[in-house]
């Protein structure tokens, strides 16, 4: 793990000690950084659950990644400075109610003085690790979260929309190897029940929204205005991968 150069792709140039500021930046600075992009689903490339391959994708290609690949390189970055960190299974939220199976989704525990549950993997979610012991309200971003208890020893993220909680996903505290997201990471990848194979998507978190392209449609998210527009061509599709997320392909 050469530290230096994914503070660098990330930007962050503040301390590097053991604390749970540190840790409040260094997610920030991740998701302002780093999109969540299942781009290489698309291409028909594989997607390995190798730690080298995933952090060399992240830094040296400064591209993004699904939740296994954002989480795992953010938790080979954390236990590079010396932080504790477990790799946590979860499963996502679905809109007609319940959750999917175990492993569908990576979040991390970092262990300090008090718990923190971290997630650079999910998209739009809360932009600073969520203390993990605290049961109200935590507020931050202009933004709701709160972890709630659930049968058979699950915890629950949910996020607050429209004077409602909505639940983002479940999750045990177990810790897990890499390899036991393995067989959820092929799914994804191969499914066409997947959301990773229906449509392609690159987002990125920004200082006061969020940019996304999603399918062949660009949304731009600044202060709560959403302007959207359909991009004409592939070479369009292209350049705002270029120009939104410093993303260069190849091929498609």
């Amino acid at each position: 793990m050469d530290v230096s150069s994914y503070l660098n792709r990330i930007n962050y140039r503040g301390p590097r000690d053991v604390s749970a500021e540190t840790l409040r930046e260094l997610h920030k600075a991740h998701l302002l950084a780093v999109p969540f992009e299942n781009l290489d689903v698309h291409l028909r490339r594989t997607i390995v659950l190798d730690e080298q391959k995933m952090v060399g994708k992240i830094v040296g290609e400064r591209r993004g990644g699904i939740c296994y690949e954002l989480n795992s390189a953010f938790c080979s970055l954390l236990s590079g400075l010396g932080f504790r960190v477990s790799m946590l299974s979860a499963g996502v939220a679905r809109d007609e109610g319940g959750f999917d199976p175990p492993f569908d989704h990576m979040a991390l525990l970092v262990h300090l003085e008090e718990r923190w549950l971290a997630d650079v993997g999910f998209g739009d979610s809360f932009r600073e690790p969520l203390r993990l012991d605290l049961r109200g309200r935590q507020d931050q971003n202009n933004e709701s979260y709160r972890i709630v208890d659930a049968e058979e020893q699950h915890l629950i993220v949910e996020r607050r929309e429209s004077e409602l909680w909505k639940p983002q996903y479940r999750f045990t505290l177990d810790p897990h190897k890499l390899d036991d997201f393995g067989e959820m990471c092929r799914y994804h990848q191969t499914s066409p029940e997947s959301p990773f194979t229906q449509k392609r998507v690159c987002t990125v978190a920004t200082p006061d929204g969020r940019i996304t392209v999603s399918g062949m449609r660009l949304i731009v998210t600044d202060r709560g205005e959403k302007q959207e527009r359909e991009l004409a061509s592939h070479d369009e599709w292209t350049a705002a991968l270029r120009e939104h997320f410093g993303i260069e392909l190849n091929q498609f």
